[in-house]
């Protein structure tokens, strides 16, 4: 296994895509242009540290909200297993489905990681802060599923 994708930075243009949401609708990221949007992935609905996560992500979704940002959350889940994930977590942003891990390749969020001592292949948790032109303001690999949203939201500048 070796990790050939190159990693996203600062000023480069986000990969662009469209992928169902929890509902099956189709979601598109240039939908969102003239707004910035945090965009994470996560290895897999209803785990421990994703749940983690998306519970972070959904109890400061008003101070992110506020400042501008739009939250989106990609998994290799089908729709319905994202839905059950934001019904039973009462999750506030849209969960899309990346069952091909086409987008998780595309922004360098899927290759070798390692888990509990072992390198494995997989999603690397992963956050993208993209700008209102749908550029990468922000790329951060490898995040903790822990306080990870009040860490993003310290690099953002926002209370």
């Amino acid at each position: 296994m070796t990790d050939t994708a190159v990693r996203l930075a600062p000023g480069d243009q986000a990969p662009d895509f469209t992928l169902a949401d929890s509902t099956g609708t189709p979601t598109s990221l240039a939908g969102f242009r003239g707004r910035k949007v945090v965009l994470y992935f996560y290895p897999a609905a209803m785990t421990p540290g994703c749940t983690t996560q998306a519970c972070d992500f959904r109890d400061n979704l008003n101070s992110l909200e506020s400042a501008g940002y739009q939250v989106l959350g990609v998994s290799k889940d089908a729709p319905a297993e994202n839905a059950k994930f934001a019904e039973q977590e009462s999750l506030n942003f849209p969960l899309l489905s990346d069952p091909t891990l086409e987008i998780h390749r595309a922004y360098s969020a899927f290759g070798e990681k390692s888990l509990y001592g072992k390198t494995v292949e997989g999603t690397i948790r992963s956050t993208f802060v993209i700008d209102e032109q749908g550029r990468v303001e922000l790329p951060l690999y490898n995040v903790k599923a822990s306080g990870h949203v009040a860490s993003l939201r310290k690099k953002l500048g926002i209370d």
